[in-house]
């Protein structure tokens, strides 16, 4: 049996939860989501609160995918998530330009990621990116493609790294 389905899902005030043709809808104030249900799991829906439970014993790891994504999707919509980058190296910035995250990473050239649909980018400094979004796997996409394009380096640390990673420094060749 899996723990992480027994735990019920508690829907906050301002969230509205519809289950029809095996399709959660999950409507609040951050946005939209939708999620198919897998077939080998039910969804019961009792006083302010969702309950997962197998079909048959083979499907409560199922079970527990399931319930760890409605309930992303009810923190998404109530809530949201957001991701924090910083960008370290001399010369190395971001901007926000209209639907555009403008990257100066050491390149020739500047890099332009283009923003996609229900995906914000803010830009507190020239050396922090904030992503925020109502799906949690789309700001960690995001993220992992903006990090994607100058990955930090072990020597000096430089390139775009996650606010709360943590990069092993190499030490360089001694004569």
């Amino acid at each position: 049996m899996s723990r992480v389905a027994k735990e019920p899902v508690s829907i906050p005030s301002g969230v509205e939860i519809n289950f029809a043709n095996g399709v959660v809808r999950v409507k609040g104030p951050k946005g939209e989501l939708s999620q198919a249900l897998h077939e080998t799991v039910d969804m019961v829906q009792e006083d302010g609160s969702l309950n997962f439970k197998a079909k048959n014993d083979e499907a409560w790891a199922m079970a527990g995918t399931m319930r760890a994504l409605v309930n992303n999707m009810v923190t998404g919509v109530s809530n949201g998530f957001e991701k924090k980058l910083t960008i370290i190296g001399v010369g190395y910035r971001a901007a926000v330009k209209g639907k555009d995250l403008d990257l100066t990473l050491g390149f020739s050239h500047p890099v332009a990621y283009p923003i996609p649909e229900g995906i914000t980018i803010e830009c507190p400094s020239q050396t922090e990116i904030v992503i925020k979004g109502a799906n949690k796997q789309h700001v960690g996409q995001v993220a992992a493609e903006i990090r994607r394009y100058r990955p930090p380096e072990p020597y000096k640390g430089k390139g775009v790294r996650y606010a709360d990673e943590h990069v092993v420094m190499k030490e360089a060749k001694k004569k």
